[in-house]
């Protein structure tokens, strides 16, 4: 997969997994992963999927319907890849926060829903459901921040308010913060994003 990776000056502190919105690459999220935690590695990686010329992590059939076959294969295609990386990058693979905004927050979402461990916390920004009618994996001692917005409208309340429970009947330690805004990512979110981030890695 195509990506960045830029070694932190605390080896100690938990890696960024970065994974960019619809049309965006492995540079875009790179500033906000810099608020969350100055001091960390950072592993930044482009969608493999092309809709229309934009970059995405998986296909979709239409707006919020998404092409769960494809959504299994990429989702084990980037867990493949995290395995690998921490060897070429030499950390330590237990060690991985994913930071996601909109389509990377689903498949950050999906690492969670199909596989123990895959992460040991993740930032979601602005996610949806990625599959219903499955068995989550124990999620004990996985952290998860949900940023969210009370007028997205490809992300309405009902949709955050279903992860977040979701989440937390498995096991994680979920926090959600709302702004009233819609489906964008606004300063005051990265920056509640970054004193969550503090608060329980730091």
């Amino acid at each position: 997969m195509k990506h960045i990776f830029n070694k932190g000056t605390n080896a100690d502190a938990p890696v960024l997994l970065l994974l960019h919105g619809t049309g965006g690459n492995e540079e875009d999220l790179v500033p906000l992963g810099s608020l969350i935690s100055p001091e960390s590695s950072i592993l930044s990686v482009r969608g493999n999927v092309l809709e229309n010329g934009m970059p995405r992590f998986f296909r979709r059939l239409a707006e919020g319907v998404f092409d769960e076959d494809d959504l299994k294969f990429r989702t084990k295609e980037l867990h493949d890849f995290l395995d690998e990386a921490a060897g070429k990058y030499e950390f330590d693979r237990n060690n991985v926060v994913a930071v996601g905004y909109s389509n990377g927050a689903n498949i950050a979402g999906s690492l969670l829903f199909h596989y123990e461990e895959s992460l040991r916390g993740a930032v979601l920004h602005h996610p949806m459901v990625p599959l219903r009618g499955i068995q989550l994996p124990d999620l004990n001692g996985v952290n998860v921040f949900i940023g969210a917005g009370k007028n997205d409208p490809i992300c309405p309340p009902q949709e955050t308010e279903e992860l977040e429970h979701l989440l937390k009947e498995a096991g994680a330690e979920v926090e959600t913060h709302w702004e009233n805004y819609g489906h964008q990512l606004t300063q005051p979110e990265a920056e509640r994003a970054a004193a969550w981030f503090q608060k329980y890695y730091f």
